[in-house]
């Protein structure tokens, strides 16, 4: 591998909002290099839509919750997010509760329904979730789902819906929702189990022997670094909001989280920045994770791809190790901004969220 040291640049503040500081090296290769620890601090700051959570109602009785919510329908976005599966909760002490649970990618819309065990199919997810739109007052262009072990029932289920149907792990309102769940609701239910909770079916399977591929050559950047930016600026009156971002998303943020905390990060620097990030755009990046036993960076998209971004030296692996430390500390937060230098707006910026495997 090739590299060359070069000094801390600045890096021009973009849309009057961030400025980024690279300190120490970035390292030049015919792929991704090394990183640098840096820090992204905030300039101008911009109002944020602010993202508005309904509380879901506790009930002991699986079957008698609430079944939709009330919510601001002007906060309420195109983009939905559904799943269906069984709940660590058996009804009648024999079989286990099945649920579909919808909400948009705000988190404002919240709805509910219950499968009957001997009605789980593709037909009844579909008539349940045209119930749903049917009683909405804002209606989805697109619809995400994450659960690999459920991808054939609801790809059919949605495919005669008119809507975008999406494998995607970006559901990132979604996750939010089912981890309240776990935590306040079903374990107040009659019938729960604790030793049925945590097999979640994410992705290709609870088995995980999947090898990440290398990005096509055109696609790849020729220096990356780790950095950090203060929650703060992804919070409401923040500098990052969904009309800087580029082609970019911003995952919901849980409020509770200290606005002092740096969420970690990953830049990417390549000539190519716009292709890099239409095509991430278009595959559903859903998270980086560095694999520190493979010494490996690894992009995840869709409901189970893995890209390889760039392999991990010793003084890499530190960085990345810190990196990972940061995603934990605030619940799996981190972002990836992709731009054609240290000068240059992001052509599109992530706000992400590692979904946890026992949903």
């Amino acid at each position: 591998m090739i590299s060359m040291t070069q000094p801390m640049r600045h890096i021009r503040p973009y849309m009057c909002m961030i400025a980024l500081f690279i300190a120490c090296a970035l390292h030049l290769s015919t792929g991704f290099t090394a990183p640098s620890s840096a820090s992204l601090l905030g300039g101008k700051r911009v109002s944020q839509r602010s993202i508005v959570a309904a509380l879901s109602s506790l009930s002991s009785s699986p079957l008698s919750e609430e079944s939709q919510q009330t919510c601001d329908w002007s906060k309420v976005t195109e983009e939905w997010e559904l799943d269906c599966y069984s709940r660590p909760v058996l009804v009648d002490g024999k079989k286990k509760l099945w649920e579909v649970l919808m909400t948009d990618s705000s988190g404002n819309l919240r709805a509910r329904r219950v499968l009957p065990s001997n009605k789980v199919n593709s037909r009844e997810v579909r008539r349940v979730v045209e119930e749903i739109i049917e009683e909405s007052e804002v209606k989805p262009s697109t619809i995400r789902f994450f659960r690999g072990a459920m991808f054939n029932m609801i790809n059919i289920a949605l495919s005669e819906i008119d809507v975008i149907a999406k494998p995607s792990r970006c559901t990132f309102a979604l996750a939010q929702w089912l981890e309240e769940r776990n935590r306040d609701v079903y374990p107040k239910m009659e019938g729960y189990r604790a030793t049925m909770s945590g097999i979640g079916g994410i992705g290709a399977t609870f088995l995980d022997i999947r090898t990440a591929v290398k990005l096509p050559d055109a696609l790849r950047g020729e220096k990356y670094a780790f950095v950090g930016l203060p929650l703060a600026e992804f919070l409401e009156g923040g500098g990052v909001n969904d009309e800087n971002v580029g082609v970019g998303r911003l995952c919901p943020v849980d409020k509770s989280l200290p606005a002092d905390t740096f969420v970690q990060g990953v830049v990417i620097l390549t000539p190519r920045a716009k292709a890099l990030a239409s095509w991430l755009a278009g595959t559903e990046v859903a998270g980086l994770k560095a694999d520190l036993r493979k010494r490996e960076l690894v992009m995840e998209t869709d409901i189970d791809n893995q890209y390889l971004m760039a392999k991990l030296n010793d003084d890499q692996r530190k960085e990345a190790a810190i990196f990972e430390e940061g995603k934990d500390e605030l619940g799996g937060l981190h972002f990836v901004s992709v731009q054609k230098d240290e000068d240059d707006d992001p052509a599109g910026f992530w706000l992400l969220r590692e979904i946890p495997e026992n949903l």
